[in-house]
C-alpha cells in the first residue's frame, strides 16, 4: 500500500464513519477499486489496517464532543452525577454488540466482508430510510433530550446496534434511528450515536491492534499508517460538523437515495466484471 492509497482510505473512513452510509462497506469498495486485496496480500493485515484507521475518526469525536466527554470522565471520578449516568448508559448500550462481536466476528469476516453482502445491505438500508421518510406520521413529537434517556432506552439502542454487524448496514444509521425510535429527538440521537461509536470503535481498534498490530506495522510501515490516521481524523472533523447540521435541516432522505443508487451501481459493476463480488 502506498501513502496515497493510505490517504484515500483514511479520507473514505473519516467521511463515512459517522454518516449513515457504512464506512466498512465504502472501505471494502475502495480496496477493491484500488485492487488492494489481491493475491499475495495479507488479508489480516489489511482488515486490521481498515479498522485501526478508525482511531482518526475517534480523535475527531473526542475533540468535537470534548465537553460532554469531560463530563463523563468527571462522573466516573465521582464529580458529575449526570456525566456518570450518561457514561453508564453508553456502556450498557455497548455491551450487546460487544457480546455479538466476540461470538460471531469470525463468521462475519468469513461470509459478509464481501461486496455482494455489502451491496445488499446498502440497498435494504436505503429502502428502509426512504420508507421511514415516506410513511412517517405527520405532527410527530420532537422527542426528549439526552439528559432524559433511561437505561432501558440505552439497552434497546444497544441491541439495535447489533444489526450493524452486517457490513454495509451502517452503525451510525441504526443507532441514530434506534435513538429516535426510543423517543430521543434527532439531535440527541445523533449525539448519543457518536458517543456510543466512540466506545465501540475504540474497543474494536484496541482489539485489532492487540491481535494484529505487529503484523500490520510490519506489512505497511509507520508512515503509511500515520498518513491514513491523519487523513481519517481531518475528514471526520469535517464530516461530523456537516452531518449534524444537515440532518437537522433535511433529515435522512438523501442518504436513502444515495445508498440505493450506490447499490445499483456497484451491483452492475460486479455483474459486468469490473469489480469482484468477493
Amino acid at each position: 500500500m502506498t501513502i496515497i492509497e493510505s490517504i484515500i482510505l483514511g479520507i473514505v473512513e473519516g467521511v463515512t464513519e459517522f454518516l449513515p452510509v457504512s464506512s466498512t462497506g465504502h472501505l471494502i469498495l475502495a480496496e477493491r477499486a484500488m485492487k488492494l486485496g489481491g493475491v499475495g496480500v495479507d488479508k489480516e493485515a489489511l482488515n486490521a489496517y481498515t479498522i485501526c484507521i478508525q482511531a482518526g475518526a475517534i480523535m475527531a469525536v473526542l475533540g468535537l464532543y470534548f465537553a460532554r466527554i469531560k463530563g463523563i470522565v468527571l462522573g466516573l471520578l465521582g464529580k458529575n452525577p449526570a456525566g456518570l449516568k450518561l457514561g453508564l448508559q453508553i456502556l450498557v448500550a455497548f455491551l450487546p454488540a460487544a457480546v455479538v462481536g466476540i461470538i460471531f466476528k469470525k463468521k462475519i469476516d468469513e461470509h459478509l466482508m464481501h461486496l455482494w453482502p455489502v451491496t445488499f445491505a446498502w440497498l435494504v438500508g436505503g429502502l428502509a430510510i426512504l420508507a421511514v421518510e415516506w410513511f412517517k406520521p405527520a405532527g410527530r413529537k420532537q422527542g426528549i433530550d439526552l439528559e432524559n434517556l433511561t437505561f432501558r432506552m440505552a439497552l434497546i439502542i444497544g441491541f439495535i446496534q447489533c444489526i450493524a454487524m452486517w457490513p454495509g448496514t451502517s452503525r451510525s444509521l441504526v443507532t441514530i434511528v434506534g435513538g429516535v425510535l426510543v423517543g430521543l429527538r434527532l439531535a440527541a440521537a445523533v449525539e448519543f450515536s457518536f458517543l456510543l461509536g466512540l466506545l465501540t470503535l475504540t474497543a474494536a481498534t484496541a482489539k485489532d491492534v492487540k491481535e494484529h498490530g505487529s503484523l500490520m506495522l510490519h506489512t505497511y510501515g509507520g508512515v503509511v499508517l500515520a498518513a491514513g490516521f491523519i487523513a481519517a481524523w481531518l475528514a471526520a472533523i469535517v464530516a461530523v460538523k456537516w452531518m449534524v447540521g444537515f440532518l437537522q435541516k433535511r433529515g435522512f432522505v438523501v442518504f436513502g437515495y444515495y445508498r440505493v443508487a450506490l447499490a445499483w451501481i456497484v451491483g452492475a459493476l460486479i455483474l459486468s466484471g469490473v469489480l469482484t463480488g468477493e
